[in-house]
C-alpha cells in the first residue's frame, strides 16, 4: 500500500483517480480548495489559499505521502475574460505547482506526478503522432503555462533530486465530462446539423479511467521516475467517425453535412474563428509508445467501450425525474 496525495481530487479527473487508488488499496489524501465532492475513503485536506500560497504552512503534521499527483490547474477555456491570460495561467499552473512541489520536498515526498497536457507540445501534430521528443510549440496561454510548469519541475529535480513524472493527456472524456465534449453530446442528442461530415482529421483522446490508470502506474511504479509520458486511448478517430460513433451510442444518428474542410476554413476566416477551425480540421494524434514500453501499460478500456459508458451517463441525465415543486 502506498500513501498518495491528490490535488484537485474533487474534480473530473481527480474523482476517477481517487476511486481507482482506493479500490487498489492505497491510502489517499485529497488536497482541495473547496470542501466536499471527494470519493468515499479519501481523507480530505482543505487549503483555501489562492494558488496554494499557504500550502506549506497548512500541511497536516502527520501527513507523509509517498507521492503527490498534482491535478489542480487553471484549465483551458474557450472564452477567457482574464486580463492578461498568460499571467493568470502562470500564477496557478506554474507558481501554484511549484509551491506544492516545494512543500512536498519539505515533508519528505519522494515523487511528484504532474498532470500536464498535450497542448504543452502542440495543437496539431504536423504530420506525425506527437511523441515526447518533439520540440514543444504551445499555441495558447494554457499550453504555455503547462510547458513552463514542466520545465520548472525539471529544474527542481536537477537541484533537489525530487523524482518528477510528467503525464501529457489529450482531450479527456467520460461520465461527467464538461466543456467541448459535453457540447458535442448536446448537439448530437438534439439532432443539430453538423457541417463536419467531410473532416478526416484524426484526434487522439483518452477515456477518464484510462488516464486514471496511467496516473496510478506513474505514482507507484519505480520505472516512471523522471520520465515524461504521452497517454491516449488505443484508437484515434476522425472527427466524422467520432460524431457517428457518438450518435450510435446515443441512439440518435448524427446529422453530418459533408462540407469540405477548405470551405470551413474560409467561413472561419470570415467569422474570425480561424484557430478553432484549424484545430478541428487538423490532426492531433498522440504517440503512446514510450508509456507502453517503459511501464508495460495498455489502455484497459477500449475507445468504443469508453464512448458507450459516456453515452450511457449522458442519456441517464435526460431520464432523471423532475423534482416536484
Amino acid at each position: 500500500m502506498s500513501k498518495i496525495l491528490v490535488t484537485g481530487a474533487n474534480g473530473f479527473v481527480g474523482q476517477a483517480l481517487c476511486r481507482l487508488l482506493i479500490a487498489r488499496g492505497h491510502a489517499v489524501t485529497a488536497l482541495v480548495r473547496t470542501p466536499g465532492g471527494c470519493v468515499d475513503g479519501v481523507v480530505e485536506w482543505v487549503d483555501t489559499s489562492e494558488d496554494y500560497a499557504r500550502v506549506a504552512d497548512t500541511w497536516p503534521a502527520t501527513l507523509r505521502p509517498d507521492c503527490i499527483v498534482h491535478l489542480a490547474a487553471r484549465v483551458h477555456v474557450m472564452r477567457d475574460n482574464a486580463v492578461g491570460p498568460d499571467a493568470a495561467f502562470h500564477r496557478t499552473n506554474v507558481d501554484g505547482t511549484l509551491r506544492v512541489a516545494r512543500a512536498a520536498l519539505q515533508h519528505g515526498v519522494s515523487r511528484f506526478v504532474f498532470a500536464s497536457s498535450i497542448k504543452a507540445v502542440a495543437d496539431t501534430d504536423h504530420g506525425h503522432p506527437l511523441n515526447e521528443q518533439d520540440t514543444p510549440q504551445p499555441q495558447d496561454a494554457y499550453g504555455r503555462s503547462k510547458l513552463a510548469a514542466e520545465r520548472s519541475l525539471w529544474q527542481l529535480h536537477a537541484t533537489t533530486g525530487l523524482d518528477v513524472t510528467i503525464v501529457r493527456p489529450p482531450l479527456v472524456y467520460g461520465p461527467h465530462v464538461r466543456a467541448n465534449f459535453l457540447r458535442m453530446l448536446d448537439a448530437v442528442h438534439r439532432g443539430l446539423p453538423l457541417p463536419l461530415g467531410a473532416v478526416t482529421a484524426q484526434r487522439s483522446m483518452v477515456y477518464i479511467d484510462n488516464l486514471a490508470d496511467a496516473l496510478s502506474h506513474c505514482a507507484i511504479d519505480p520505472r516512471a521516475a523522471n520520465q515524461c509520458f504521452h497517454v491516449a486511448d488505443d484508437h484515434s478517430p476522425t472527427v466524422s467517425e467520432l460524431l457517428t460513433a457518438v450518435g450510435a451510442a446515443l441512439g440518435r444518428p448524427a446529422r453530418l453535412i459533408p462540407v469540405p474542410a477548405a470551405w470551413l476554413r474560409t467561413l472561419a476566416l470570415i467569422a474570425g474563428k480561424t484557430k478553432q477551425i484549424d484545430r478541428l480540421t487538423g490532426n492531433l494524434r498522440v504517440d503512446t509508445a514510450h508509456l507502453r514500453r517503459q511501464l508495460d501499460w495498455r489502455a484497459p478500456i477500449a475507445f468504443a467501450d469508453g464512448l458507450r459508458e459516456t453515452a450511457r451517463w449522458y442519456s441517464g441525465r435526460w431520464q432523471q425525474p423532475v423534482p416536484s415543486r
